[in-house]
């Protein structure tokens, strides 16, 4: 798909919410020097800046319903960028907390938002690709974004970082009002249209399916640098590079990814690259201990676990007919509920004293639960086109509708 000028500034917003998501796990020994706190103390800001997104994605996603989607990315921009500006100007560890929480408020609600208007303003056919185009500026934060910031961070001081954020901010708003179209809002849509979203089985088995499956990736990735360290052999020095390996892979799986959801259906590309990513963690479990094998897996992980991006996100769009941006939201909860999980349950086998390979292990466990999720999804969608067929006694011709995902 070529890159479409509306698009970018979509490519943009994420870009910024991919730094400061994921630079603050870098500057952790350097806000905790600055600010006289324990370093477990200052893991409490990235929970306080998940916790933000999975309160603010169903939140402002429904009180932004009725609003022109335009107005509504601009107004997250501006909270985003408001609260990290005062994230680099925080004077005491509960400023920055108060700070970090108000800037995952947007995360999800900015996403969820912006996959509809990218599913809006793509050519048809095309609708995951233009969403996959939103999801790189994630990749690219993580290819090299994050490391600029860490390294500027370690080198300076970890408030010039969280400026940067709120500087591409600031080119993010400029290019939502000069490059973003103004699309009709939904005028008919309330609260409990909204919410009817959360009614139905098929929502709920998709969270679950975000929520365990992409754990599998933060069981891997949350322990990433002891694995190439310690059972790899790499030097601490050369983690910045591998980091920047595993984003490489991520943008290009990203784009994969959206071709695949195109290309087949979102249903059916998130159970392939589940079961993919469960296979490639038990891969990444075995060959961890050599060098090249490592570095080969860890582009391999990160291609396929940002893969599954658009799928999941134009699974909920459809599945949601009428309640897209709270389903758009949620998944982006779901994938922070994932981030959580993931750490969570990876770090188990760590506490009774195995290697650092043994997450991954647990990821893939987790992957393949949320393949599960995925198959009875698709066989929930076969029954319901059944149903239909028997109803009408013609074939069913839908829209959007989740008849359409199969």
């Amino acid at each position: 798909m070529l890159i479409d000028k509306k698009l970018i500034p979509l490519t943009f917003g994420g870009l910024g919410i991919g730094i400061t998501e994921f630079v603050m796990m870098g500057l952790l020994p350097d806000i905790a020097k600055d600010l006289s706190i324990t370093i477990p103390e200052a893991g409490h800001l990235i929970s306080a800046y998940a916790l933000g997104v999975v309160v603010g994605a169903p939140v402002l996603a429904i009180i932004a319903a009725k609003y022109p989607p335009k107005n509504i990315l601009i107004a997250l921009m501006v909270l985003f960028t408001v609260f990290n500006a005062i994230s680099a100007f925080s004077p005491s560890y509960v400023t920055l907390f108060i700070a970090r929480f108000f800037s995952g408020l947007p995360h999800g609600a900015f996403f969820g938002v912006g996959s509809v208007v990218a599913s809006r303003i793509a050519p048809k056919g095309k609708e995951a690709q233009a969403v996959s185009l939103m999801f790189a500026g994630l990749t690219i934060a993580n290819l090299f974004g994050v490391p600029l910031g860490t390294f500027i961070g370690h080198n300076y001081s970890w408030r010039y970082s969280f400026g940067i954020v709120a500087i591409v901010g600031i080119i993010t708003l400029l290019s939502l009002k000069y490059w973003l179209p103004n699309l009709q809002s939904e005028k008919n849509r309330d609260m409990k249209t909204e919410l009817s979203f959360f009614a139905k089985r098929e929502a709920w088995i998709i969270i679950l399916m975000i929520s365990i499956g992409t754990g599998g990736l933060f069981c891997w990735i949350s322990y990433i640098a002891p694995l190439m360290t310690e059972v790899a052999g790499f030097k601490e020095a050369n983690v910045t590079y591998i980091l920047m390996l595993a984003g490489f892979g991520m943008l290009v799986g990203n784009f994969f990814g959206g071709y695949l959801a195109d290309k087949f259906s979102p249903a059916k590309a998130s159970i392939a690259l589940l079961l993919a990513m469960c296979a490639i963690l038990i891969v990444v479990f075995f060959v961890s201990s050599n060098p090249i094998l490592a570095l080969i897996t860890t582009f391999l992980t990160g291609a396929i676990a940002f893969a599954l991006a658009a799928p999941i996100q134009m699974l909920m769009i459809r599945t949601a007919k009428g309640s897209e941006m709270i389903a758009a939201s949620a998944s982006q909860a779901s994938f922070n509920i994932g981030n959580a999980l993931g750490a969570l349950f990876g770090g188990f086998p760590l506490v009774y004293g195995f290697t650092y390979n043994y997450p991954s292990l647990v990821g893939a466990v987790m992957a393949l639960v949320g393949s599960f999720f995925a198959y009875w999804l698709i066989l929930r969608f076969a029954k319901t086109k059944a149903a239909e067929q028997v109803e009408t006694k013609s074939p069913v011709k839908t829209e959007a509708g989740v008849v359409e995902v199969v």
